[in-house]
C-alpha cells in the first residue's frame, strides 16, 4: 500500500496519505456535493444575498480550511445559523440598497475571518467554552425557529413580513389568505419528499432530488409564467476576486464587533462537529488551528464575493457516514461546485422559491430540539432544590432565555442574553453553596438527614461542609450560614475542609473573623482536611493567627493539639481520613 507524505504545517489531514483513501474520499464528496449545492443556494437566501454567493462562498471555504484546519471530517461552508446572523447584522446597515447589501455582505466574511485568524493566532480556543451547550441549544432552537417562519411565506407564495419572530408570525397569519396554491402545492410536496427520503432513504440526497423535481415542474407546467416565484437568472462562471467595492475602512471596522458573534458562534459549532468525528476516528482537534481553518475560510471566502461559513453538523455527518478518510472529499466537492459555476447555473434558474425555502426549512427543522430541552428541565431533584431554589434549572433556564431573546429581539441579543443570564445564574449559585451538616455512619462522615433529627449527630458538636470553593462571592454567605449553627448547645465546629478545593484572600480573611466571633461565644472553631490550594493559600495567607487546621476530622473533635502550631507552619501532608 502507498503513502504520500507531505511536510509543513497545511494539508495536515493529507499527511501519509493512502491510496486506500481516494475511492471513499471521493464518493464521501460527490455525496456531500448533492447535499451542499441546494443548500448552499439556500442559505444564501436566508442571507439576503442572491443564490449563486452561496456556491462562490463555498469552493475556497472547502480548500482553505482542508488547508489549515485541523479536522479530517469537517465540511465548511454556508450554513443557516451564520447566514441568519449575517442578515440580521446587514440589514441595518445596508437597508434596501441590493448592491450595498452584497458588498456588506461580502465585507462581513472578511472581517470574521480576520478576527478568526487574529483569535487563532493568539491561541484564543478557550472562547468557544464562554458559551455553555444549553445557551447554544436555545439559541439554535430560536434561530431555527426564526428562519422556519422567514420561509413559510415562501412556501405560501404569499408576502414575507419583518419584525421579530412572532412579529413575523402574526403577518403570515393575516395575509394566509393571499396564497398560491400553485407554489403551496410545490412547496409542500418538496418538504414531504425532503423530509420523508430523509426518513426512509437516509443515503439518497433528498434535497437535491426535490431540487431537480421543482425544477422539472416549472419546466414542463411553465409554472413560472403562472404565479411560481423562481431563483431566476444565475451569472455563470466564477466569481470576481478581491475586496468588495463601496465598502470604506470605517465600515470594516464597524463590522468587526458583529463579526466577533459570528465567529464565536460558528466556531462552536465547527468545532463541536470536529470533535464529534474526531472522537469517533480516534484522532484530536486543535481549537487554535480550528479557529486558524474557520479565518482562512472567510477571507477567502470574502475575496471571492462569497459570504460567512462555519463548519457544518449535517454535512459533516454526511461526510462521515459516507466513509470519507481526509480532505480530499472536501477538495472533491470544491471542485465539482466550481463545475456547477461553470456548467449548470442555467438549471437553476428555474428552481421554485418553494422549493428552496423547503430545503431550508427541511435542513433547520431538525434543530428544533425540543427532547434536549426537556432534558435540560428535568436536570432536577428534591434535594437541588432545597438547595437552590429557582435556580435548580440553571441550565435550562439559560436555554430558555438564549431561546426567547432571539425570538423577541433577534439573533445576536439574543446570544448576549442567554451568556449573559447563564453567567448570573452560575455567580447565584456559587454565591450560595450548600452548607451540609454531617454525622458519622461507621467510617465516614455523611450529610445528615434533611429536615429531621438525625440519631447519629454528636452532642455539642456541628461537623459542616461547604460544597464549593471559599472565595469573596461566597464568603459572607458561609459565615452566616456556619454562625446560625452555633446555637447554645454547641460548643464544637469543625469545618471539614475537604469538598473546597480553593479558598482566597478573602475568604481566609472571613475564616478568621468566624473564628474569633466564635470563640466570644464560647464556640470552639476547627479546620479539618484542608487540601490543595486551600491549604496552601490559608497557610500563606494566614499566618500567626489562631486558627487550628488538622488533618482529619477525628483529630479535630479530640481534645489534642492540632497537627502544628498553626497555619504558618509549612503544610504537612494531608492524612484522608476512612
Amino acid at each position: 500500500m502507498t503513502s504520500l507524505r507531505l511536510g509543513g504545517a497545511v494539508f495536515t489531514s493529507l499527511h501519509h496519505y493512502r491510496s486506500a483513501y481516494l475511492r471513499p474520499d471521493v464518493v464521501a464528496g460527490l455525496t456531500v456535493w448533492a447535499v451542499l449545492v441546494p443548500e448552499a443556494l439556500a442559505y444564501a437566501a436566508i442571507a439576503g444575498v442572491p443564490a449563486v454567493v452561496g456556491l462562490y462562498a463555498a469552493v475556497p471555504a472547502l480548500v482553505l480550511y482542508a488547508a489549515a484546519g485541523s479536522s479530517r471530517h469537517l465540511v465548511v461552508g454556508p450554513m443557516s445559523a451564520t447566514a441568519a446572523l449575517s442578515a440580521a447584522i446587514v440589514g441595518p446597515i445596508a437597508g434596501d440598497d441590493p448592491q450595498l447589501f452584497l458588498a456588506t455582505t461580502v465585507a462581513l466574511s472578511i472581517a470574521a475571518g480576520v478576527v478568526a485568524l487574529i483569535a487563532g493566532a493568539l491561541r484564543m480556543g478557550f472562547i468557544a467554552s464562554f458559551i455553555s451547550e444549553p445557551v447554544l441549544k436555545g439559541f439554535i432552537v430560536g434561530l431555527a425557529l426564526t428562519i422556519i417562519i422567514g420561509q413559510i411565506p415562501k412556501l405560501f407564495g404569499v408576502p414575507k413580513g419583518s419584525g421579530n419572530f412572532f412579529e413575523q408570525t402574526g403577518s403570515f397569519i393575516t395575509h394566509v389568505t393571499e396564497w398560491n396554491w400553485r407554489t403551496t402545492i410545490i412547496g409542500v410536496a418538496s418538504l414531504v419528499l425532503v423530509l420523508a427520503i430523509r426518513r426512509w432513504l437516509p443515503l439518497v440526497p433528498g434535497s437535491l432530488v426535490a431540487v431537480l423535481g421543482g425544477i422539472g415542474a416549472v419546466w414542463l407546467l411553465d409554472l413560472d409564467d403562472k404565479g411560481v416565484a423562481i431563483v431566476g437568472h444565475i451569472d455563470p462562471g466564477l466569481p470576481s476576486l478581491g475586496l468588495p467595492s463601496g465598502v470604506s475602512m470605517d465600515q470594516y471596522l464597524a463590522l468587526v464587533g458583529p463579526a466577533v458573534g459570528i465567529v464565536l458562534i460558528g466556531f462552536a459549532e465547527g468545532l463541536g462537529a470536529a470533535k464529534t468525528y474526531a472522537a469517533k476516528a480516534g484522532y484530536t482537534v486543535d481549537a487554535n488551528r480550528e479557529l486558524i481553518g474557520l479565518g482562512a475560510a472567510n477571507v477567502g471566502s470574502g475575496l471571492c464575493s462569497g459570504m460567512v461559513v462555519n463548519g457544518s453538523l449535517s454535512k459533516t455527518a454526511v461526510n462521515g457516514g459516507a466513509g470519507a478518510k481526509t480532505q480530499v472529499s472536501g477538495l472533491v466537492v470544491a471542485m465539482l461546485t466550481v463545475l456547477t459555476l461553470l456548467l449548470l447555473t442555467g438549471l437553476f434558474e428555474k428552481l421554485p422559491d418553494a422549493t428552496l425555502a423547503a430545503v431550508v426549512i427541511a435542513a433547520v427543522i431538525e434543530l428544533v430540539d425540543i427532547a434536549a430541552l426537556r432534558r435540560l428541565y428535568r436536570v432536577w431533584t428534591t434535594r437541588l432544590g432545597s438547595i437552590y431554589g429557582r435556580a435548580t434549572r440553571v441550565d435550562f433556564i439559560a436555554a430558555l432565555a438564549a431561546l426567547f431573546g432571539v425570538l423577541v429581539f433577534d439573533t445576536l441579543p439574543g446570544l448576549v442574553i442567554g451568556v449573559a443570564v447563564s453567567m448570573l445564574l452560575l455567580l447565584y449559585r456559587v454565591s450560595r453553596p450548600h452548607v451540609a451538616t454531617l454525622v458519622k455512619d461507621g467510617t465516614r462522615w455523611v450529610e445528615a438527614a434533611a429536615g429531621e433529627a438525625d440519631s447519629r449527630q454528636l452532642t455539642g458538636v456541628k461537623v459542616v461542609r461547604v460544597e464549593a470553593g471559599l472565595f469573596f462571592a461566597n464568603a459572607d454567605d458561609v459565615r452566616d450560614r456556619i454562625t446560625a449553627l452555633a446555637g447554645s448547645d454547641v460548643g464544637t465546629i469543625v469545618l471539614d475542609a475537604e469538598t473546597s478545593p480553593f479558598i482566597d484572600v478573602s475568604a481566609v480573611s472571613m475564616l478568621v473573623e468566624l473564628h474569633d466571633s466564635l470563640a466570644h461565644r464560647g464556640v470552639a472553631f476547627r479546620i479539618a482536611r484542608d487540601v490543595g490550594q486551600f491549604r496552601d493559600v490559608i497557610h500563606a495567607a494566614a499566618p500567626g493567627t489562631d486558627l487550628q487546621i488538622f488533618p482529619a476530622v477525628a483529630q479535630a473533635l479530640a481534645d489534642g493539639p492540632p497537627d502544628d502550631t498553626g497555619p504558618a507552619a509549612a503544610p504537612q501532608p494531608n492524612d484522608r481520613e476512612q
